[in-house]
């Protein structure tokens, strides 16, 4: 029997609307679905299905109108401003379609940027970024910056970013969306390989063949769950 702290994420009868002119606009009518630890979700949807709204819900990045999120067993729906930040930098990593790494900083100090803000010894912090860029191929390019990198590096960087805090959930929004696509298969890959060793990871796509990598896929439309697919 599943119980509650078996899953990563515990939604109920989430909704999210936005006033616009003397009406609200209903982004989110009601969604309910749970992802237990160390499974991969992709999330599906034409512009205006509502998979943006609830990406930035699951990173704590906006809070519900009404129902509830339970992010590892904690119910995150009504923190203030100042609880959300600490949970995002605490237990949610972020990958961006556009990489979002900081011109001015090596690869070493992207990926330890994090830490930072958590604490962390520099000597710590280091080691750990080297670890991680290790992991991700690119422990000969520590001091290169973003500009020196191919997308594919860049965006192998940003895993390892996202990863610096051990995340709980690993929160992708089109994660190949700048990137060809055999260097998008290896970023899948590589996120593949993070799914086997353990890691929850939620993925925004609009593209099937990137979908097919994750092992269910929430197909939305006009703020609805239409179906779920995938193993189990």
């Amino acid at each position: 029997m599943t119980t509650a702290v078996d899953n990563a994420v515990d939604v109920r009868d989430l909704h999210k609307s936005y006033p616009m002119g003397e009406e609200d606009v209903h982004a989110l009518a009601g969604v309910s679905f749970t992802i237990p630890r160390g499974a991969f979700w992709a999330v599906m949807g034409p512009s205006g299905s509502g998979k943006s709204t609830l990406l930035n819900l699951l990173g704590c990045l906006d809070r519900p109108t009404s129902g509830s999120y339970l992010l590892n067993g904690q119910d995150v729906s009504r923190l203030d401003d100042s609880a959300l930040s600490d949970i995002r930098l605490q237990h949610l990593g972020f990958i961006f379609q556009s990489f979002n790494l900081i011109a001015q900083l090596t690869v070493e100090e992207n990926i330890a940027l994090p830490l930072y803000y958590l604490g962390w010894d520099l000597q710590d912090s280091a080691r750990r970024a080297r670890e991680l860029a290790a992991s991700v191929g690119l422990e000969s390019r520590l001091m290169h910056r973003p500009r020196e990198l191919s997308g594919g590096q860049q965006q192998r960087v940003a895993i390892a970013r996202a990863l610096v805090n051990d995340p709980v959930v690993l929160l992708a929004d089109e994660p190949t969306g700048n990137l060809d696509s055999a260097t998008g298969e290896e970023i899948m890959t590589l996120l593949g390989s993070l799914n086997a060793r353990g890691k929850t990871i939620i993925m925004v796509t609009h593209e099937l063949d990137i979908a097919a990598h994750a092992r269910h896929r929430m197909h939305m439309r006009d703020g609805n769950i239409e179906r779920i697919e995938g193993e189990g």
